[in-house]
């Protein structure tokens, strides 16, 4: 029997301003806008892409009865964590400290401030909101092929 091919291909975020969340993701992290379709007053799809990703996101009316800010740590991996966080600064989205896993090796749940000294993969993160305060959580893989 084959096993089947699985992928993710949009994560829903619930917003409470579709014209401000377009905008954030768009103007502030820099998203790719797909789509934004709206055949009536009562739905919207605003569908947007990470630069380099496979999985887009969407956000709209009429999508979903989740509460806007209700999304949690979805991961968004970076080759530069330190170039990433410096780049969302910079557009004005407000960016934790950097911390890594500590100790990397037998990682506990504990961290410690900046980078991961060997930049180990998967070893520093940060994060951000958007304005409903969904939250997404910066991950640094691949750095020494980057």
């Amino acid at each position: 029997m084959r096993t089947p091919s699985f992928s993710i291909e949009v994560i829903v975020v619930p917003v409470s301003d579709v014209g401000q969340a377009l905008r954030f993701y768009v103007d502030q992290i820099g998203f790719k806008l797909d789509v934004d379709y709206c055949p009536t007053d009562a739905f919207r799809i605003v569908q947007l892409t990470p630069p380099g990703s496979n999985c887009s996101i969407q956000v709209g009316k009429g999508l979903t009865d989740a509460p806007a800010g209700s999304l949690r740590n979805v991961y968004i991996v970076v080759t530069d964590l330190e170039a990433a966080c410096e780049s969302l600064l910079e557009r004005r989205v407000k960016v934790s400290e950097i911390r890594h896993k500590t100790p990397v090796g037998a990682w506990d749940g504990g961290f410690a401030s900046g980078l991961d000294p060997a930049r180990g993969d998967y070893a520093s993160l940060a994060n951000f909101s958007d304005p409903d305060g969904n939250g997404w959580v910066l991950q640094e893989r691949g750095y020494r092929n980057a």
